[in-house]
C-alpha cells in the first residue's frame, strides 16, 4: 500500500470552499465560504441571488459588468448575496464566536484563482459582527493567507474612503 501525503487542514477546508463555490451563479467570480469551529464545518455559502429571485446565470447578464464597475466597488448594484454573507446567515452567532471562515474564489472567465482575494467591505463588517476570529483565503491550490479579523477592527479601511481592494 502506497503512503499518500495527507492534505493539511487549512487546504482541506479551502478545498471544501472551492467545491462549494461551484454552486455560484455569478457570471464574473465564483466564491465559496466554509465556516469551521472546533474542527467542525458549521456552515457553507456561495454567491447567488436571494432565494426565489433570478440568478445572473438565469438572466445571462451582470449589472456591474454591464456598467463596467471595478472589482470591490458598488456592490449595492449586485444581485447576489456574497458567499461569506450566505454562510453567516445560515448559522447562529453563538456557533460562530471564535470560528474561522475559509474563502476560495475563481474567475469565471478562465478558472484561475482570484488574485489578492479578500472579503469586500460589507462582508468584513458581517464577519466582524459574527464573531469570526480568522479568515483563511486561498491564493492558489496549495497557498493561502491567514487574516486575523482583529486587524480589520484595528485598521478600519472605512475611515479612509478607499474604493475596491
Amino acid at each position: 500500500m502506497r503512503n499518500m501525503e495527507r492534505r493539511d487542514k487549512n487546504n482541506y477546508y479551502l478545498d471544501l470552499a472551492e467545491v462549494v463555490s461551484q454552486r455560484s451563479t455569478c457570471l464574473r467570480r465564483h466564491y465559496g465560504a466554509v465556516i469551521v469551529k472546533n474542527d467542525e464545518v458549521i456552515s457553507t455559502g456561495y454567491v447567488g441571488a436571494p432565494r426565489q429571485r433570478k440568478n445572473c446565470t438565469d438572466l445571462g447578464m451582470c449589472v456591474r459588468q454591464k456598467l463596467n464597475i471595478p472589482r470591490g466597488e458598488r456592490y449595492e448594484l449586485c444581485r447576489s448575496v456574497h458567499a461569506e454573507a450566505n454562510a453567516i446567515i445560515s448559522t447562529s452567532r453563538d456557533k460562530m464566536l471564535g470560528s474561522s471562515l475559509y474563502l476560495a474564489g475563481v474567475e469565471v472567465s478562465d478558472g484561475s484563482y482570484i488574485k489578492n482575494a479578500v472579503c469586500c467591505s460589507m462582508c468584513k463588517r458581517l464577519v466582524i459582527n459574527a464573531g469570526i476570529e480568522k479568515v483563511i483565503v486561498r491564493d492558489d491550490k496549495d497557498n493561502y493567507r491567514i487574516i486575523e479579523v482583529k486587524d480589520w477592527i484595528d485598521n478600519d479601511e472605512s475611515l479612509e474612503g478607499t474604493f475596491g481592494y
